[in-house]
């Protein structure tokens, strides 16, 4: 197979550098450095990405993504259209107690038409006991999550005393929140830490706790395919003229704190990578030296600069080619397996609600940049050397050999 002159020598020179057993050691070290620094890199990203799913799938499925204070149905059928908007339903929002003979709970109450929300709402697929259709307009049925059921001591067909923190009435014993009795009819089980703080009742039953029309209080909640392109949606709503609230609001710094974390785990691996990266410097300053005689046969027989630059960045780059390669297998092999892994030395991390292990969600973009950064970094590593080669001074050289 034809090479370039200039890579024919650079590989040359890289497979044999095992001649001298330091050069080699150093060149081992920088290999194996890339390749387990980048295994970690791919293998924590991997695990965050996943813990950030699990939080924007639990957490923002029972939070609403945007609420809009319209329920126009003009406005609403134009809303539906604009991108991100997967479903959209009315939805009444309030602070309210819930009172069992046992305890008095602050909760939010959201009041919901069970007709209009999206068969893949997540509180719909994590119902321990009931359905969302059970509530009925007038039946005064409550769904809650199992976390706050255990702590009142309530089951389904139990009653319940909810009282209104946005709504009061006038009695002759002065004025009083608004409030009513209402019926377990569901239980759910999102594996969230909204469980124990949020209840569903019906759009119309929430309208008489509260007094109101719906005209009034009800607004139109917004599914998004992403609940990250809240910025983009609000920002259409904006130029509609129309006014909202979503998730960010509520749980912003939660988010924030996940990924200031996820980033500087990434940064600190990143680094991990880059020593390592540098490591190769040590190594081609070596081979330059243990070969300026080569150097300047080369430079006497018409090779030019850039040639003998070329021949020295390939030679570092074998180096970075090889353990970025590895690092990309083991990183992976690691995260694909890691549950196993644990799992075989007797570690059990039950980091999921249902118990299935560490969420990894291995993002391929992600893995494409991890890999463009170390082979820049051992590209970056090689040029100082390769440099230095170009300027070897063929006589001088030649003098000292």
């Amino acid at each position: 197979m034809f090479y370039p002159i200039s890579a024919y020598i650079g590989l040359r020179y890289a497979r044999a550098s095992k001649g001298n057993p330091f050069i080699a050691f150093i060149n081992a070290f920088s290999v194996a450095g890339i390749a387990l620094g980048l295994t970690a890199l791919i293998t924590v990203s991997s695990v965050m990405n996943g813990f950030e799913g699990e939080l924007k799938k639990r957490i923002l499925g029972i939070n609403p993504h945007i609420l809009v204070d319209t329920t126009d149905a003009v406005t609403v059928q134009q809303i539906t259209a604009l991108n991100h908007v997967h479903a959209t339903t009315p939805m009444l929002e309030s602070q309210g107690l819930l009172q069992s003979p046992r305890a008095l709970h602050g909760v939010m109450i959201q009041g919901i038409d069970p007709d209009t929300m999206p068969s893949d709402a997540i509180i719909s697929n994590h119902m321990m006991l009931g359905e969302l259709t059970e509530l009925k307009a007038g039946d005064y049925g409550l769904v809650l999550g199992r976390p706050l059921a255990a702590m009142l001591g309530l089951g389904i067909g139990d009653k319940v005393r909810l009282l209104s923190a946005d709504a009061s009435v006038y009695t002759p014993l002065g004025r009083m929140p608004s409030q009513r009795q209402f019926r377990i009819t569901g239980i759910f089980d999102v594996g969230s830490e909204l469980d124990d703080k949020v209840v569903l009742i019906h759009l119309n039953d929430a309208l008489k706790l509260l007094r109101g029309k719906y005209d009034e209080l009800a607004k139109t909640r917004l599914f998004l395919d992403d609940a990250f392109a809240w910025q983009s949606v609000t920002a259409e709503l904006e130029t509609m003229g129309l006014t909202s609230s979503n998730w960010r609001q509520r749980q912003g710094p939660l988010f924030d704190a996940v990924s200031t974390e996820k980033n500087m785990m990434a940064l600190m691996l990143a680094l991990i990578v880059a020593v390592a990266a540098f490591n190769i410097v040590s190594a081609m300053v070596m081979v330059v030296t243990e070969k300026r005689g080569d150097i300047a046969i080369l430079r006497t027989q018409g090779m030019l600069g850039r040639d003998l630059i070329n021949v020295f960045l390939i030679n570092g780059l074998y180096n970075g080619v090889k353990g970025t390669l590895l690092g990309l297998v083991g990183g992976l092999l690691l995260a694909s397996q890691l549950n196993n892994v644990l799992d075989l030395f007797g570690i059990h991390l039950l980091a999921t609600p249902d118990g299935s292990g560490l969420p990894v969600d291995i993002q391929w973009h992600q893995v494409g940049v991890m890999l463009l950064m170390s082979l820049s970094l051992s590209l970056v590593a090689t040029l100082y050397p390769a440099i230095r080669a170009a300027r070897v001074q063929p006589a001088q050289a030649l003098r000292d050999e």
